[in-house]
């Protein structure tokens, strides 16, 4: 009887244990947060090089903590801060330091303009009295400290202000700001999403000058998007969009002397007169400004230094390319005057050292690969900080190496994506790691050996989570294309079978520099693969050429005729996997988004034999839609390249149209407009082909909010459950 009861028992356990294994991954699971990771929420490094602070959430009180860590215990030391001790805020989003860190600035009520901009109330807390200061009445952007902690410039319905924290007086110092027309110190959209920055003013170092970019987008075409909300009526939102060959925003560069109450404009000596002004920075002296100019084609960039006490300038770097130039913001000015600057102009993405006049003392790093992130330089034992894909490149590696170039050391020491936020001394620094098969690991390490000293944070409970369920392995390796070994990730069911055959169903996204085949850890899409791996498919994603991190050459490829070797290698990637004995040929799809779903609606159309559906969702059809910054730089303009821009675009190949088509977008896309959409339908209903597709009304270029993604990614898994579940 015993014997029977723990048979019994053991049978009951195995039975437990095979049945926790096997759990299914469901939508629901996806998209309620049960696969979320634990990170660190906004992690500053505090002047001291041996303590941290991090932004903490209270879900318990709902108050908002900034919290302060010593580097070696990981122990909290110290609340910096909380809303709850607060009078007038109840919980804040984000905080920025003053330089001394004796003042804090707290973000309260945001509310997102565009995909980096916002606008907000913003208080200033005193660590030292313990006040709180409110910077501006009304909804402000950018407000940034000046370096001695005195002052705050932010900008308020496109003009620049400066409000004095020691008199509390606020003072306007550009009045020609208007909707529209007019922006100061704020970039424009196009700016904002291709060049990647919103803030275009900048502090000097004895904060007395503020440099920043006037942008006159008066003659810039508009463009006008329905809000269909909840009222009777939809209203609009207009704003100024160039698309590619139309007229661009008008900008200049400009100083304002506080201490003169003065405004100056700075003109530099440019043998091009359309142009971009990507970036200014101040270099480490009180007086001189740096400014990149660009073409417009973006294949010629200049580096100005600009005395702003004589308003004299001097060309420093001056690069060329048959392509195009990528920006950073990796310069960096050091005490003796010299600077640090990233490029490609050797083939691959290395580091480099010139003097103050632009002189080359020495490229840093050298070799077959690609610089991915410049951490810093510290000049106390003379190294530069980096990341690189060296150790192959779907891994990140971090790298220390002296400024002369020699010693170089790797610091990280586990395969697959490393990341590293460095103590403002640069002796120690916070490690972010993760492959396919670990969830983020967050580790203490020393900066001169990479040794880890402490785990931070391990994700235990989502790794306890993920063992109740059944997961494929993540496989990577090359698939050859048209000469190129191409990398490529495959997930197979977990209980696949060799003999039998599986429907293929591809992701990618291909675009200019992108990389999809990384050593990293999951992201939504990848449990979604999961899931459907469950449910008998094989999915694949295949970077082709022009994607990154393998060279100039190999992502330059694509110039002038985006579109074209992008759609050839998916078409014969499919083609290569569909010959293998347990891939159904017959029952090929792929999906994107954005670019990728420019590229999966070409390959659909152009590989009509090859793919029986695709999903497109928020794709450019035509590159005559989309802006002129992006464009332009892989394109030139419509006007010189119209053969590039028709050829490889969708909307021309409607009529080759054979399998299942799904086509989806938001109305309220501010970067990929509901226009290509609305064209691509025009175009396929008068071509007579049938297709399915899909509207989300207010939604912008990431369709999400409340139950949107679940709805968006049921719609998709039906599609394909119908399109390609059954054997024809």
């Amino acid at each position: 009887m015993k014997i029977l009861r723990i048979l019994s028992l053991f049978c009951f356990i195995a039975t437990t244990v095979l049945t926790a294994q096997n759990k299914q991954i469901t939508l629901e699971d996806i998209w309620s947060g049960t696969f979320r990771t634990e990170g660190l929420d906004a992690l500053h490094s505090m002047k001291n090089g041996q303590q941290y602070s991090v932004l903490n959430f209270d879900r318990a009180n709902g108050a908002t903590t900034i919290d302060i860590y010593d580097y070696k215990t990981l122990e909290k030391v110290n609340t910096l801060v909380s809303s709850s001790s607060l009078n007038d805020i109840k919980y804040f989003t984000d905080y920025t330091f003053s330089d001394d860190e004796s003042q804090i600035l707290l973000a309260t009520e945001e509310e997102s303009i565009f995909r980096r901009s916002s606008l907000g109330k913003y208080y200033v807390y005193n660590t030292k009295t313990k006040q709180t200061t409110l910077v501006a009445e009304e909804k402000i952007q950018e407000p940034t400290f000046s370096p001695d902690g005195n002052k705050i410039a932010y900008g308020l319905n496109n003009n620049l202000y400066v409000k004095d924290l020691i008199t509390g007086n606020t003072k306007q110092f550009t009045f020609d700001g208007e909707k529209n027309k007019i922006i100061n110190g704020i970039t424009d959209w196009v700016y904002e999403e291709e060049f990647a920055f919103v803030r275009a003013f900048d502090w000097n170092a004895d904060s007395n000058k503020i440099a920043f970019i006037r942008f006159d987008e008066t003659d810039v075409p508009e463009f006008s998007m329905d809000v269909y909300g909840k009222e009777l009526y939809q209203t609009q939102t207009v704003f100024k969009y160039p698309k590619a060959g139309e007229k661009n925003a008008e900008v200049s560069l400009h100083i304002y002397d506080l201490n003169k109450d003065k405004l100056q404009e700075v003109k530099v000596e440019k043998t091009y007169s359309d142009f971009y002004i990507p970036r200014i920075k101040w270099s480490k002296a009180g007086n001189m400004l740096s400014a990149i100019y660009m073409n417009r084609h973006q294949n010629e960039l200049d580096l100005w230094m600009i005395d702003a006490e004589e308003n004299k300038s001097y060309l420093t770097i001056e690069e060329k390319d048959k392509a195009y130039i990528d920006i950073t913001d990796n310069l960096t000015f050091l005490k003796d005057k010299t600077f640090i600057w990233t490029s490609e102009k050797d083939g691959y993405n290395h580091v480099y050292h010139y003097d103050k006049k632009g002189k080359l003392i020495n490229q840093v790093t050298k070799g077959n690969w690609e610089v991915t992130d410049y951490y810093g330089y510290d000049d106390k034992t003379d190294r530069i900080f980096y990341q690189s894909v060296e150790n192959g490149s779907i891994n990140r590696d971090v790298y220390s190496i002296k400024l002369n170039g020699t010693d170089k050391r790797r610091l990280s020491q586990k395969e697959g994506t490393n990341n590293a936020d460095f103590s403002a001394d640069f002796s120690l620094y916070i490690n972010t790691f993760s492959n396919a098969t670990t969830p983020y690991l967050y580790t203490l390490n020393d900066a001169k050996t990479g040794q880890v000293l402490k785990e931070i944070k391990d994700n235990s409970d989502l790794k306890e989570t993920l063992s109740n369920y059944q997961l494929s392995k993540k496989e990577f390796s090359t698939i050859k294309v048209n000469g190129n070994d191409l990398n490529m990730w495959i997930i197979k069911p977990a209980n696949f079978d060799a003999t039998k055959q599986y429907p293929l169903f591809m992701y990618q996204y291909s675009g200019p520099g992108s990389q999809q085949v990384a050593n990293r850890w999951n992201s939504a899409n990848d449990y979604w693969y999961q899931m459907l791996a469950q449910q008998e498919y094989i999915v694949a994603c295949v970077d082709g050429r022009g994607t990154g991190l393998k060279g100039a050459d190999f992502k330059k490829v694509t110039q002038n005729e985006l579109g074209k070797y992008e759609v050839e290698d998916q078409i014969d990637a499919a083609k290569l996997l569909g010959a293998r004995p347990y891939i159904d040929s017959s029952r090929i799809g792929i999906w994107g988004w954005s670019y990728g779903g420019f590229m999966s609606s070409n390959a659909l159309f152009k590989g009509n034999d090859v793919f029986k559906m695709a999903i497109a969702v928020a794709p450019v059809t035509s590159w005559r839609f989309y802006d002129s910054i992006y464009t332009e730089r892989y394109m030139t303009t419509p006007q010189e390249n119209p053969s590039g821009y028709d050829e490889n675009s969708p909307i021309n190949h409607v009529d080759k149209l054979k399998g299942d088509f799904l086509l989806i977008h938001g109305t309220g896309d501010d970067n990929v407009h509901v226009q290509n959409t609305m064209r691509m339908v025009e175009a396929l209903v008068q071509a007579n082909k049938q297709f399915e597709w899909m509207i989300y009304p207010d939604k912008n270029h990431g369709i999400y909010g409340g139950n949107t993604r679940l709805h968006l990614y049921t719609k998709m898994t039906n599609f394909i459950n119908r399109t390609l579940g059954d054997k024809l």
